[in-house]
């Protein structure tokens, strides 16, 4: 099924246990952080926090979906569903664009409309994430909407915003992410200010999609997900449309030539990388919310949290229609969240000459490329969702010499640990492709190693009959 907002997936996450109501009031400052953390930790369910400190009227939601199992569900499934049937219903929703948005003349987004000298961005309960943390993070589960002045194309993302004054958030918005690219390229040449609208608190398929780097503008990729049309609504001072069933919605312009101190903050590799240093600069000019609002929010550190979950699950689906529209032989592609979504794993159906430097190439070329620095190759008899198998074929298809190249000098992230203070602040890095293939000219009677295992080694009615029998040998199911 489709939710239509985010307080519908919330009571599906209550029916399948995961998701909990937290009716004791909780500190904005830290504590509230401190329980998401431990939240993404343990993988324990989302909590709604219905009451916080020097907020009556607010509640706010934890870790919405820093779980597959919150994933299944926001995609209409079982919460117990594999990676691989999520990652197969993920591809199969999203084979063509799907509906084009339909806007509406109003929404729930807009029950309450604060414009002009009466916006105070403290009315909402930006929390404190982490201790160290430059401020508090008023944006770190949500979507900024933008738009090319040239082309009309929209652009959902997320990038994160910290709270400066009642008028002002300030956060990074890097050259080589979609909105960034618009306005460095197309408004802060000119010196003129872009429009934006940063939504809070979106349906979870418009949310997966902002966090998704999709081949299509995102809100016909969200309809695609949900299937069916996403309800727009326009904005009160900005030319920009936004999910009409929001809980919170920030309009106003992003300001060329001035920069703030923003940061540090606890980023997605796990890690407090990024230093305070001037950033962008958002003035907001009006607020729009619901009654009774709900302020989502991701606590970003050791994974798994929403940010390396979605984004790993998604960017290697995309990479997988990559490698396919190449014509390559690609069974799958997977990047393990605990990876802080550094990891590619690809398995090929058929091993070719040279075939993890092709898709090492079509990876590194792509425009998911600043986001992972290793790509691992394996045959399709890897389960590459099983992480004790993609490690003993690494270890035992992996030759050292012949079967690791590494790319120096290729694009990189601000935020990554193993990076120098300088690469970071340049976007270069490195990055290296295992071919853990077996060479496909190898003799398959006399040089090909042939693997030994339970599903490869016995006849099929013998397997059948182990199964069938395992309960009475006295083995738990």
């Amino acid at each position: 099924m489709a939710f239509r907002d985010n307080r519908e997936f919330f009571e599906a996450l209550l029916r399948t246990g995961d998701g909990i109501r937290v009716a004791r009031e909780v500190d904005w400052d830290l504590e509230m952080g401190a329980i998401v953390r431990r939240v993404c930790e343990m993988g324990g369910p989302a909590p709604l926090f219905e009451s916080i400190r020097d907020y009556p009227g607010w509640r706010a939601l934890g870790a919405p979906l820093a779980t597959f199992r919150r994933l299944a569900v926001a995609l209409g499934l079982p919460a117990h569903a594999s990676v691989r049937e999520i990652s197969e219903v993920y591809i199969e929703k999203t084979r063509a664009p799907g509906p084009e948005p339909k806007l509406v003349s109003t929404g729930p987004c807009k029950e309450n409309v604060v414009v002009g000298d009466e916006v105070d961005l403290f009315m909402l309960p930006a929390p404190m994430v982490h201790e160290g943390d430059g401020g508090r993070y008023l944006s770190t589960w949500h979507m900024v909407v933008s738009k090319d002045p040239d082309t009309a194309e929209v652009n959902w993302g997320m990038y994160r915003q910290m709270v400066i004054d009642e008028h002002t958030m300030v956060g990074p918005l890097l050259p080589v992410s979609d909105t960034g690219r618009v306005f460095h390229n197309k408004y802060k040449p000119k010196n003129k200010p872009m429009p934006f609208a940063t939504v809070i608190g979106a349906d979870p398929t418009s949310s997966i999609a902002a966090a998704a780097g999709v081949p299509w503008q995102e809100p016909v990729f969200a309809s695609a997900l949900s299937g069916e049309p996403v309800e727009l609504v326009k904005c009160e001072t900005v030319d920009l449309e936004v999910p009409a069933t929001a809980e919170v919605v920030l309009e106003g312009e992003i300001l060329p030539g001035k920069e703030l101190p923003e940061g540090p903050f606890g980023e997605y590799p796990g890690y407090r990388t990024s230093l305070r240093e001037p950033r962008t600069v958002y003035r907001v000019n009006a607020i729009t919310y619901r009654n009774n609002p709900i302020l989502p929010g991701a606590n970003m550190g050791v994974p798994v949290d929403e940010g390396q979950l979605l984004r790993a699950f998604t960017l290697g689906l995309e990479a997988r229609r990559i490698l396919a529209s190449q014509g390559l032989p690609v069974s799958e592609v997977f990047m393990p969240p605990c990876s802080a979504h550094h990891l590619m794993i690809v398995s090929v159906k058929s091993a070719v000459t040279n075939i993890a430097v092709q898709v090492a190439h079509a990876l590194f070329g792509s425009k998911l490329a600043p986001w992972f620095y290793y790509v691992v190759v394996v045959d399709a008899d890897v389960d590459i969702y099983n992480l004790e198998e993609v490690i003993h074929a690494i270890c035992t298809g992996c030759h050292p010499g012949r079967g690791i190249r590494i790319y120096e000098d290729d694009i990189g992230s601000f935020a990554t640990p193993f990076l120098s203070l300088e690469e970071r602040r340049q976007g270069r890095g490195a990055k290296a492709v295992f071919d853990c293939t077996f060479p496909p000219d190898w003799d398959p009677k006399t040089e090909l190693p042939i693997k030994v295992s339970f599903e490869t080694n016995y006849p099929k009615e013998v397997k059948e009959r182990v199964i069938a029998n395992w309960k009475d040998y006295g083995f738990p199911q």
